[in-house]
């Protein structure tokens, strides 16, 4: 992948040797009271006041979702598959930033925009634990490991979000085709496991905000390695399995903006047929709950 200058980002090539080490979700209850425990008296429980169900409670919750939220799940394959052969982009795992000119944006932007990470989504609660929010990253997100501080969530913007970060939202809503948009946190010593996106018809973007140097921070994308500069942005198709690590001592940030795959048609009616399926699904509109919950918890702590 070249960045603007002519020189290549790190990006290699490399087959796939282990497979994912996923946790124990019986060690979930006891990484949650020791990351409770280490925040000190002054911060209340926010997964309670939030109302979300413990991470180790994943599975349980997923076999309490309505069946045609879990039948969803099935037909992606279908639809993704529909959606590739009318894709007017490659298919490939890791796509060419210079076939998506509007990243220049966020190149040109990306002081502007680590400055209001740092000022407000780095500060103290105001960035709650993926696993907080969103019930689909309940199984792999561990406690107080991978944060993120919403802007857009699917299609819907956070109005309290947006507000405190206005040089990020100004930014972002010049984006084509806008889906999410957050910033995601991910502490020291962290492995994501290997996981999928929802479907084909969006393309991930990673802005490097802050990213260690200390150590190797990296993420593996179907088969192929990848490591973030500061500034520098990488795109690349969610629905290959990825898995990520920060092998470092230190935070690891990124702008992280999901965006709609430019299709023709038939691709993009099923595209927009399945992502309205989505916005209206459970999961998502559970999230949107659990960010202002959370928003109003941490108001309350005057953070």
């Amino acid at each position: 992948m070249d960045r603007r200058d002519g020189t290549e980002m790190t990006v290699q090539a490399e087959t796939k040797t282990n497979p994912a080490m996923w946790r124990n979700p019986g060690n979930d209850n006891a990484e949650a009271e020791a990351a409770t425990a280490s925040r000190g008296p002054r911060v209340p429980d926010l997964n309670v006041i939030s109302g979300a169900p413990a991470p180790g409670a994943a599975m349980e919750a997923e076999r309490g979702r309505p069946l045609i939220i879990r039948f969803g799940k099935h037909l992606r394959g279908i639809f993704d598959r529909l959606i590739a052969s009318s894709s007017l982009v490659p298919n490939d795992p890791v796509l060419d930033v210079r076939d998506f000119a509007w990243t220049a944006i966020l190149r040109d932007n990306w002081q502007t925009i680590r400055d209001e990470a740092v000022a407000v989504a780095l500060r103290g609660d105001a960035a709650p634990s993926l696993a907080t929010i969103s019930p689909d990253h309940r199984a792999i997100a561990e406690v107080n490991k991978w944060r993120s501080f919403f802007l857009w969530g699917y299609g819907y913007p956070i109005p309290e979000n947006l507000a405190r970060c206005p040089q990020t939202r100004d930014v972002v809503e010049r984006i084509p085709g806008l889906n999410s948009a957050f910033f995601s946190i991910l502490a020291p010593g962290t492995h994501i496991p290997e996981h999928r996106g929802v479907t084909k018809g969006l393309i991930t973007c990673h802005l490097g905000l802050i990213v260690p140097r200390d150590g190797d921070v990296r993420m593996r994308v179907h088969d192929r390695i990848v490591r973030w500069a500061e500034g520098e942005t990488l795109v690349f198709d969610d629905t290959y399995q990825h898995e990520v690590w920060n092998d470092t001592q230190n935070t690891r940030v990124v702008l992280l903006i999901q965006f709609e795959r430019p299709l023709r048609q038939p691709g993009k009616w099923f595209a927009d047929f399945f992502m309205g399926f989505v916005k209206r699904s459970a999961f998502v509109q559970e999230a949107r709950d659990n960010i202002d919950h959370w928003n109003a918890a941490v108001k309350q702590l005057d953070v």
